[in-house]
Parts: C-alpha cells; structure tokens; sequence
C-alpha cells in the first residue's frame, strides 16, 4: 500500500500558519475519521505539535499527495492553493526516512531533542485506540520506534544540551551531587525562565521559587510548576534560601548585587552557591563572582559550552543518518517480502492439495488389496511427476527461446548450481 506524507514545520511555515493547521487532541478522533475514506486513506496518523502538523497515510492506489492537501485545508478552513506553498510532501522511502528522522530528532528545532518521539507514540497510540491504522502504518511505526531508539542508544545525539535553558539546569545537575535537594530561585517569568522550570520540575528539584516584577505573572508560572511566587522585592529575603540561582529578565539594570550576595552566603553559613545568569544587559553584578563559596556564570560561559554541544550532536547526526538509511532499506526489504507471502501461502496450498489427493488414492488402494510396495512406488511416482510438471515445463520453454536468465533464476530456485550440457 503507498505512503505518504504531508506537512508542515517550523522550517516552511510561521507560527501564525502553523497554529490554523494545529489539531487539539479532544478533535484527533473527528480528524482521523474525516481524513480517512474510500479513495483518499485507508489508515492515517496525525501528529501535531508546536512546531510541526504531518499527517502519515497509507493510500489506496490512485489516491494523490494533492488530496490529502486538500483535506488538510478544508478541514482547517484554508483555501489549498494558500497552504500548499507552506507544505512539503513525501512518498513511499522517501516518507519512511522522514518519520524516522523526525522521530530520532534530526528534523527539529533543537537538533536531537528528545520530546518529539513521545509525542511521535502518542500519536500513534490514538490512531490504534480509534483504530484509525492497519498493518502497513503499524509495521512503519513499530521499525520506526526501533530506528530512534537504536539513534539514542549508538550515538551522542540527545547527551549534550544545546539549548540556554537545559544548559543550565545541566550545569546545575554536574555542580550539585544530588540537585533533588537542592532550592532553586528562579528570577523572571519569560519563555526562557518557563523552560527553565520545566527542566528543573522533571529533574526532581525539591523547591522551586519564582520571582518577577509582577506578582501575577509569577503566580501564573508557580502554579503551573507547583512552585512559590514572590515579588522581584522580595528577593533578598529569600536570596539565602536558594542553592541555586538562575535570572532572565529583562531589566536593564542588575537585579542582585554584591553585597546583596554577601549577606545571603552569611546566612547560608558559606554553604555554595550557584549563580547562572542568562540575561542581557545582565541581571547580577560581575563582581559577585569575587565572592568565596559563590559560583557565577554567564551566558556566554553557558554559549561556549553550547557551541561545543552543537558541533558534537552534528556529528552524531550524521552517524544517525546511516543508521536511519539502514533502517528504511531493511523496512523496505520486510514490505517487498509481504508482497509474496499470498504467493507462498498458495504455492504451499497447492502442494498440501497434491499430498493429500495422492494420500488418498493410496489409501483406497491398499483398502482395495493392492501390494503396498506397489501402491508406495505409485504414490512416490505421482507426486514426483505433479511437483515437477510446472517447473519442467518452464525450463523446456526458456531452454527453447534460449532465455539465459530465466534459466539462471530456475536454477537457483530449484536448488541447481549448472546447466549439464547434452554431448550426445
């Protein structure tokens, strides 16, 4: 059955397009059943994330990319001449490597990030639930999920952080022997700051406390984080408090000075304490990293360490790329392998039907009396002549248009490694 797929991303589209062709989660039932009919899909997949819609078909013959295009603007209300220019399409190979590549985070924002093949699963298990897939979609997901989880495991793809915000929670984890303990001060409530808090949340940080110039803003964050907001003010009360600190505000002047340090690492009992500052202008006077027991670093300290990161997962996507390239060959060899199995089934039927017919006409013939040496030749005689009738008759017609390869493939199917020559 042919595949295909059809797209949009961050690569080809804004944001303000990519959020009109978005599918909420409560409608992916109605859009699956809607996308699939007679002569357009026969099973369907729909991913659709922040930065990408794809929708993964498989067709019955004569249905066309253009379709399923058009699908996706009406359902969305977009004409689709507007929309086919932000879309990009695949078929067959071609949509197999894409699912694999994005599924082992080659194709996104963030090279080798790991959130996209779970959101990849969850797809996939929506189609199942609603049975929405059959066998080829299930076959392309199952190697799928085997092609990234191999990407994972054989290459440095998703080690390093390439990203400000998981950089620095990634410093924190290698400065703090156990960053579950740890208090956690996080000054601002942007986009940046949100991650910030995500990726702490999922590493185990015990408290996590949000200031901000707004209370509301930060009250907004904390809730969602099950952290505690306090106002931009306040921070020297809780400045002692925190192991760690990380800033991103958009404040032209510093937020914490030294002496404001000074007195927190007092109360702290010179207890260490990590500083990260992610905002430009910056957010903590430099000369805070004079301080003892104080540990201060910027967001060039962090760039530097980025770059590196960055150079290192491209290197690993290029091991991923051969591993993927491996992965769509073989998915290739397993779908071209199907198409004979009905082949097979009836080959193997048809030889039981001989076996069975020649069992028992030997049976009726030792009923009747007969020899049974005699009724074994007999039988043994017959099946020889029925297996070999359709491949003598081959042989004789290629040996007669002196057709060299078919002969070859005979040969080889029929186990013979040469064709003996008739000197006579």
């Amino acid at each position: 059955m042919p595949l295909i797929t059809v797209g949009i991303n961050h690569k080809t589209a804004p944001v303000a397009i990519r959020e009109k062709v978005a599918f909420a989660p409560e409608k992916m039932f109605d859009a699956l059943s809607s996308l699939i009919t007679r002569d357009r899909a026969d099973e369907a997949v729909i991913v659709s994330t922040c930065n990408r819609t794809e929708l993964y078909c498989a067709v019955p013959e004569g249905a066309s990319i253009k379709q399923i295009i058009q699908w996706l603007g009406e359902y969305h209300q977009i004409p689709a001449a507007e929309l086919e220019q932000y879309c990009y399409a695949h078929q067959d190979d071609e949509s197999v490597r894409h699912i694999m590549r994005v599924a082992s985070g080659l194709d996104s924002l963030v090279l080798g990030e790991p959130q996209i093949l779970g959101q990849v699963k969850s797809a996939y298990a929506v189609s199942q639930e609603g049975k929405y897939i059959g066998q080829s979609l299930q076959s392309l997901f199952q190697r799928t999920f085997s092609i990234a989880k191999k990407v994972r495991t054989d290459t440095a793809i998703g080690e390093n952080p390439v990203s400000i915000a998981f950089a620095a929670v990634s410093l924190a984890q290698r400065i703090f022997a156990d960053v579950k303990r740890s208090t956690a001060l996080l000054i601002g409530a942007g986009q940046t700051i949100e991650l910030v808090a995500r990726h702490l949340k999922e590493s185990g940080v015990k408290r996590i406390i949000v200031a901000n110039r707004t209370l509301e803003r930060a009250q907004v964050l904390a809730a969602e984080m099950g952290a505690e907001a306090i106002l931009l003010a306040d921070i020297g009360e809780y400045l002692s408090q925190a192991d760690l600190v990380i800033s991103s505000t958009a404040s032209q002047l510093p937020i914490i000075g030294k002496g404001m340090v000074e007195k927190a690492v007092s109360k702290r009992r010179h207890k260490p304490i990590l500083l990260i500052d992610i905002a430009v202008p910056r957010d903590i006077e430099p000369e805070v990293e004079d301080i003892n027991d104080v540990y201060l670093y910027t967001v060039d300290d962090l760039h530097s360490v980025i770059e590196q990161n960055v150079k290192s997962r491209q290197d690993a996507a290029t091991a991923a790329e051969a591993i993927i390239d491996a992965g769509v060959v073989e998915f290739r060899r397993n779908l071209d392998s199907r198409k004979v199995s009905n082949v097979i089934v009836s080959y193997r039927q048809k030889a039981e039907d001989i076996k069975s017919f020649e069992y028992e006409r030997a049976l009726k013939n030792l009923s009747a009396g007969q020899e049974p040496e005699q009724v074994l030749q007999k039988m043994a005689h017959n099946l020889m002549n029925k297996l070999i009738h359709t491949p003598t008759q081959f042989l004789r017609e290629a040996g007669a248009d002196d057709d060299q390869a078919s002969l070859e493939v005979a040969l080889k199917v029929l186990g013979m490694t040469e064709l003996k020559d008739d000197k006579n």
